[in-house]
């Protein structure tokens, strides 16, 4: 998979966009998984979620949400509902939302179980991404 990411700098931004640089440590995989998120809201009530997974990185993940988003810095539980039999379950942190109205999105850095969801989660996805057989091109 090939991976191409545009660094920007100091000289063509100026100091204060510093922050719109790529953060990201490791490659992601698109793909779709079924997860399950589970927090606390504001009021201690708590709320359980099925979304999907729409990328998956070594440390973290971007998860399509289609209702009530967490608030950026939450604790969230996050289980990989994928296999039944063999479900991953890891504690992971809100860092950003995308309050899109048509699809809500929000990314989780990990926080712990990082070898558990790299080799059951991350490298699981790598391989059946990489069993896929290109689409044939139609001619017209």
């Amino acid at each position: 998979m090939a991976k191409i990411i545009f660094r920007l700098s100091k000289k063509n931004l100026g100091e204060n966009n510093l922050a719109t640089q790529e953060r990201r440590q490791g490659s992601r995989y698109n793909i779709s998984f079924p997860i399950r998120v589970a927090w606390k809201d504001e009021h201690g009530r708590e709320i359980v979620q099925d979304g999907l997974t729409e990328n998956v990185g070594q440390q973290g993940t971007l998860i399509f949400l289609p209702r009530t988003l967490p608030a950026v810095g939450s604790k969230v539980n996050l289980t990989i509902t994928e296999n039944p039999e063999e479900e991953v379950s890891v504690t992971a942190q809100v860092i950003r939302l995308e309050r899109n109205a048509a699809h809500p999105q929000v990314a989780f850095q990990l926080t712990d179980s990082l070898r558990l969801w790299k080799k059951r989660v991350w490298e699981y996805a790598g391989k059946i991404l990489a069993a896929e057989k290109p689409e044939e091109f139609d001619d017209w």
